[in-house]
């Protein structure tokens, strides 16, 4: 039977990216120093479209994690790659406003 719902394709580099991104972002300083250069091959495995989406996806993470208030992945992510941090912040400015305006005092308060 056919869908009328749009799937999300997903590919493997990127999906690999965002597991361990994620990973990456969870561990404590010194074993994310240790698995640095394993996230940045899988970053560089990606296209500029899955960058972009990468970006997206850490932008909303931010977000989520700022309404927990939780520390957000922006330091860990300068660290990283300084680019893929620029995308991040663009991807946040682009957000609905009500996300946009809370990340933007955000920023103003911890400045």
């Amino acid at each position: 039977m056919p869908s009328t719902i749009a799937e999300l394709h997903l590919s493997g580099p990127y999906r690999h990216a965002q597991r361990a991104l994620a990973a990456w972002l969870d561990l404590g300083h010194a074993a994310a120093r240790r698995s640095l250069f394993q996230v940045r091959a899988a970053l560089a495995a990606l296209n500029a479209a899955e960058r972009h989406q990468l970006a997206r996806w850490l932008a909303w993470l931010a977000v989520a994690q700022q309404s927990r208030q939780q520390a957000t992945p922006q330091g860990r992510i300068l660290r990283l790659d300084h680019t893929l941090l620029q995308a991040m912040e663009e991807a946040m400015a682009r957000l609905p406003s009500g996300f946009a305006q809370t990340q933007t005092q955000t920023r103003r308060l911890s400045a």
